[in-house]
């Protein structure tokens, strides 16, 4: 399926958490956090401005990004969980 999301909307596809700790314990799936780690799959036009102009995002697809744990909406694609998140959602792009 194709997607594009709208305005400054960016959709994220998290990235799974570790699977054990640094100690080597395995941790339970219903022990685990919703990653708050993504990469950017498709981002939006941009965010339009007061004057009408469209500012474009910061981030393309292929970044990797930090979000807030309860941001975003959760959506099924093709069978994959991704979140739609908004720009200003987004705490930092991680650069490695």
């Amino acid at each position: 399926m194709k997607f594009r999301p709208l305005h400054d909307r960016i959709l994220v596809k998290r990235i799974d958490a570790e699977q054990k700790t640094a100690g080597g314990l395995y941790i339970p799936e219903t022990a685990k956090e919703k990653p708050s780690e993504g990469e950017v799959i498709a981002v939006g036009p941009g965010r339009q401005s007061d004057d009408g102009k469209t500012e474009p995002l910061q981030v393309k697809p292929g970044d990797r990004v930090l979000f807030g744990k309860f941001s975003g909406e959760e959506v099924k694609i093709d069978g994959e969980d991704h979140i739609i998140l908004r720009e200003s959602d987004l705490l930092a792009v991680i650069e490695r």
